[in-house]
This record gives C-alpha cells, sequence and structure tokens, in this order.
C-alpha cells in the first residue's frame, strides 16, 4: 500500500467554495449526515455513487494535493482532476472509501471534540499507526479498523 503523503500547510478553514459541499464544512456537514443514516442506506449510497463533491471537500478539510487525493482515492492525478470536474457520480469503490473515512473522522471529530484537531489528528504521520497518517490507513477497512482501535484507546486513556 501507498503511504498518502500529506501536504504540509498550517491553512485556516476554507470558505465554502462555489460546489455545494466542497469545503471544510461542507465535508463535515456530509460526514455527519452519512452517520446519521442506516447501514442499509449507507450501502444504497455506495452502490449508486457519492457526488463528486466528496472528493474537493475531502481535498479541502485534509489539506491534501491533487497527487495526496489520487493516491488515497486509488486512480491517476488526471481522474482525479476529471472527477472534481464532473457531476457524474463516484464509482462504488472509491464510495465505500470516502463513507469508511467519513465513518473515521465522524468517530475522530467525536472522540476530540473539534473538527479542526480531528482533521488535523488524521493527516498527521502517528506512531501508533507505524508512523502513518490515520487518513491514509483508511484506504482499507482493516487499516481503518487499526485507526478506531487507537481513537478508542485516545477515549479511553490509552497510550495512543
Amino acid at each position: 500500500m501507498k503511504v498518502l503523503q500529506m501536504e504540509a500547510t498550517a491553512k485556516a478553514p476554507r470558505s465554502r467554495s462555489s460546489g455545494a459541499g466542497a469545503s471544510n464544512a461542507g465535508f463535515w456537514r456530509m460526514a455527519h449526515d452519512l452517520s446519521t443514516q442506516t447501514e442499509h442506506e449507507r450501502i444504497t449510497r455506495i452502490s449508486s455513487g457519492f457526488e463528486s463533491v466528496w472528493l474537493s471537500a475531502v481535498k479541502v478539510t485534509f489539506n491534501l494535493t491533487n497527487p495526496a487525493l489520487a493516491i488515497l482515492a486509488n486512480v491517476s492525478n488526471s481522474t482525479v482532476e476529471r472527477r472534481i470536474k464532473s457531476k457524474t457520480p463516484l464509482d462504488s469503490v472509491l464510495s465505500e472509501r470516502i463513507d469508511r473515512l467519513a465513518q473515521v473522522a465522524v468517530l475522530a471529530e467525536e472522540i476530540f471534540e473539534d473538527k479542526g484537531v480531528a482533521g488535523t489528528w488524521m493527516s498527521t504521520p502517528n506512531d501508533a499507526l507505524g508512523g502513518k497518517t490515520p487518513l491514509s490507513l483508511c484506504e482499507t477497512e482493516l487499516g481503518a479498523r487499526q485507526v478506531r482501535r487507537v481513537l478508542h484507546a485516545i477515549e479511553w486513556g490509552g497510550v495512543a
């Protein structure tokens, strides 16, 4: 698995852009909406494909470059750029990956009680995760499970 390299930036949260949801606040709103759905509803949405605005929202929220987003999406950089510009739904594989990322991000926000802290934590290499970022581990369900374990350890006062 490729290691997702995060763009090291100290940017303030960006304001809402022209695409609905293509902002830091948009990501968190969409992620919370998704987390209130039943598993059946989420599976249906994954099967029909998430809106392409999710890519822009993930990019903005986690301060990703297009190449870093391409690694997370497991597609080429040009494909990421095309998908960001398009209004066509994402495929089910990428939609499932974004669903997984959104669920973990919402858990991080609940534990840290702050969207900014959760976003930074998701983008920062973590020793308890073998020096990888939680964001990069969300590429797979097994990796996301490791991230959830670390988050629960933090929640319960363990070392992470």
